[in-house]
């Protein structure tokens, strides 16, 4: 079987950027919005026995009440860290955002297709997600980056590292070890 596409995923992402705007403006968030975004899949695919929809409940509630939040483990210490860090500073929020928007791994496919001349999927999905201290995982045919490791340069506007390597063959690297296994 061919790859025909590889898709990106930026749904919690975005569904965050709202969050830490309106946050950040003081603006009423409900509830219900912070409910929303924990039970979003392409958050709950990372939850496990330490990190869960409550975690991301109780972060975000204590965030958006600025209440003291106290973590159960270092997961939720994290999380919890790193979306404060994003509403320090919402310009270079945005310079993380705007490249994996732009982000087009159409021509990932060729190459992919060529080494992995036999895949089990037709489609692959790259999925950005803000999560904890994990970097990224794999599962099935989904590659999750935690979104809080994208590294814009700020001399250059074209170039975006994760873990020191150009977001484009991070991912490439990482769809491959996915398909190998």
């Amino acid at each position: 079987m061919m790859i025909n596409r590889i898709k990106v995923n930026l749904e919690s992402v975005e569904a965050m950027l709202y969050f830490w705007q309106a946050v950040n403006e003081r603006e009423n968030l409900s509830e219900s919005y912070v409910y929303d975004i924990a039970a979003m899949p392409s958050l709950t695919i990372a939850y496990d026995s330490e990190f869960n929809e409550e975690s991301v409940r109780r972060a975000l509630s204590a965030i958006k009440n600025r209440e003291i939040f106290s973590r159960n483990n270092q997961k939720e210490g994290r999380f919890y860290n790193n979306n404060l860090w994003m509403m320090e500073d919402l310009g270079y929020t945005n310079a993380m955002v705007m490249p994996i928007k732009r982000l087009n791994l159409d021509s990932l496919l060729e190459c992919l297709n060529s080494k992995y001349t036999n895949s089990k999927y037709e489609e692959l999905e790259v999925i950005f997600a803000p999560l904890h201290v994990d970097e990224y995982f794999i599962s099935d045919n989904k590659l999750v980056v935690n979104f809080f490791r994208v590294k814009p340069d700020l001399m250059d506007e074209n170039k975006t590292y994760i873990d020191e390597r150009e977001i484009k063959q991070y991912v490439q690297d990482k769809l491959e070890e996915l398909l190998s296994k």
